[in-house]
């Protein structure tokens, strides 16, 4: 990933990390006016997604750790998130919004699909590598 710019966070996958993206994701907000707060807010809403999952569902619990780096680019923000979760990798292939507002349970990938041009998904050397691409507008 060779950005302009770049950010990091290393973290354990607990709740309390979500806060941590959020102020990490304003600050690069306010340091890169120029990107499109639109673009921003879909890119947030889907890394807050793939991190939440990665808290909700990475075993063993509260032993899982996660590494984001983000790259602003002059046409796209760019993460690479890594997490150590001996959870299988989940299929991103046909993920559909659930059909029913009381089924909660996978959205959080539907969305993050959404929200992003492309997102990527490798189980490498132990540790699963998420790729999350928005296109900047």
């Amino acid at each position: 990933m060779n950005g302009d710019q770049r950010y990091r966070l290393e973290s354990l996958a607990v709740p309390e990390s979500l806060e941590d993206l959020h102020v990490l994701l304003e600050q690069v907000g306010r340091e890169h006016p120029e990107v499109a707060p639109a673009d921003l807010m879909m890119f947030e809403t889907a890394v807050v997604e793939i991190a939440g999952n990665v808290i909700e569902h990475g075993r063993p619990e509260g032993r899982v750790s996660f590494i984001f780096e983000l790259a602003v680019l002059p046409d796209r923000l760019e993460c690479l998130l890594t997490d150590t979760s001996a959870q299988p990798v989940p299929d991103l292939d046909d993920r559909t919004m659930p059909q029913s507002d009381e089924d909660e349970d996978g959205r959080g990938i539907a969305l993050a699909q959404m929200a992003l041009d492309r997102i990527d998904l490798e189980h490498v050397d132990g540790v699963n590598r998420w790729t999350l691409v928005r296109n900047r507008h």
